[in-house]
C-alpha cells in the first residue's frame, strides 16, 4: 500500500488581523481578533492573540488589516509570514 504524500503547505492554518508595531527590520506584530460566546452566559467575548509575522518585502504598516500563515520557525518567536494586505491604513 503506497501512501499518499500530502502537500504540508495546505495544512497551514491563516489568520486576518491588524497590524500593530513595524519597527523591527522585516518583522510585524500582529494582532488576531476571536469572537467567542461565553461558554455559561453566551455573551460575545473578544480574545485578542498577539503574533510575530515575517514580512520579506516590508510592505505592511501599522494599522493595516493583513493574511498571515503558519510557516517554519524563523526565529525564536516568528512562526508566521504575511501572505498579503486586505487593507491599507
Amino acid at each position: 500500500m503506497a501512501k499518499e504524500k500530502r502537500d504540508r503547505r495546505l495544512d497551514r492554518r491563516q489568520a486576518e488581523g491588524r497590524v500593530l508595531k513595524a519597527n523591527n527590520t522585516k518583522t510585524r506584530i500582529v494582532a488576531v481578533e476571536q469572537r467567542i460566546p461565553h461558554a455559561l452566559y453566551g455573551r460575545i467575548i473578544r480574545r485578542t492573540a498577539k503574533f510575530v509575522a515575517h514580512d520579506e518585502r516590508e510592505e505592511s504598516q501599522v494599522g493595516d488589516l493583513v493574511r498571515i500563515e503558519e510557516c517554519r520557525p524563523m526565529s525564536k518567536t516568528k512562526r508566521w509570514r504575511l501572505v498579503d494586505i486586505l487593507e491599507r491604513q
